[in-house]
């Protein structure tokens, strides 16, 4: 669930002499979804040998790294799937792959998106190069350098006594919850964030922040910084044309919400079992063991 230890990746910005194998993994991007082969219905990356049959045209081939030992890269490519291979959003591999797969195949996402859009500098418009040691692309003209970039954001779970607030936002179908979350502002604190985003959502007033974890989230290229927070005062007032609806529910009670591969599900488990281990206490040594 949180990813707290090592996944076995190392992360390496040049590719090191002699890599690159028929064994190396490829994450193949084409218009943003993922090039896949499946086994036993499980999606996997394709390997430098597989993807030497694809008819695919690469815009890019960038090194990520190594998993395990093997080196991994990131492609941008053009074209269509072949028979027996399938193109599909990231968001299909979640629940089916193992975690550090998943994050993996977001690492090179991220990557491969950052290196697009930053062909050409934002400052003077001349065309970037990479940069000699980083993971970087540099301006020959004004030395700008951009590396890749990430969006904090934060996401809580509000706690009363034996209650937690959940919020269906605008755009989900109608009985699908979850916890509240948003980005955070140039000049906040994460913990500014916290309470800033409960306010401007729901209008009311928290206290007793506890960091629990986080999560990469490529959606684009946020990192999810998950909190629980106690409730302090206020009526909930949702904020027009982005909750449709927020309520308190039991530990015991949970409407629709998401599943264990999102960190707003791990808030939510967390909070849960918390109350059922206070409740039930064996409960808790059972789930310990």
């Amino acid at each position: 669930m949180w990813p707290f230890e090592p996944d076995g990746f190392v992360s390496i910005s040049k590719e090191p002499e002699g890599a690159h194998s028929d064994e190396s993994l490829y994450f193949v991007f084409v218009d943003g979804e993922v090039l896949s082969l499946s086994e036993h219905g499980v999606p996997r990356p394709v390997t430098a040998d597989e993807f030497r049959w694809v008819d695919l045209e690469v815009v890019v081939r960038l090194y990520v790294g190594e998993w395990r030992g093997t080196s991994c890269y990131a492609l941008e490519a053009k074209g269509r799937a072949p028979e027996g291979y399938a193109l599909t959003g990231l968001r299909t591999w979640l629940g089916r792959v193992e975690s550090a797969m998943f994050y993996l195949a977001g690492r090179a996402k991220q990557i491969v998106e950052w290196h697009r859009d930053h062909g050409f500098c934002g400052r003077c418009g001349s065309e970037t190069e990479d940069h000699a040691s980083d993971r970087a692309r540099v301006c020959p003209s004004c030395q700008s350098i951009s590396y890749p970039r990430l969006s904090p954001s934060i996401i809580v779970l509000i706690r009363r006594d034996e209650e937690m607030l959940l919020a269906r936002n605008a755009s989900w179908p109608t009985g699908m919850f979850s916890t509240l979350a948003g980005f955070v502002e140039p000049g906040e604190s994460i913990e500014q964030t916290v309470h800033r985003e409960v306010d401007e959502e729901v209008g009311i007033k928290i206290g007793n922040l506890r960091y629990l974890g986080s999560q990469s989230w490529p959606f684009p290229n946020s990192l999810m910084l998950g909190f629980h927070a106690d409730y302090v005062a206020g009526d909930i007032v949702c904020r027009d044309g982005e909750i449709a609806e927020a309520n308190w529910f039991r530990y015991d009670q949970s409407p629709n919400i998401p599943g264990g591969t999102a960190i707003s599900g791990w808030l939510i488990r967390a909070f849960v079992d918390e109350m059922q281990a206070a409740v039930n206490p064996e409960s808790a040594d059972d789930l310990r063991t």
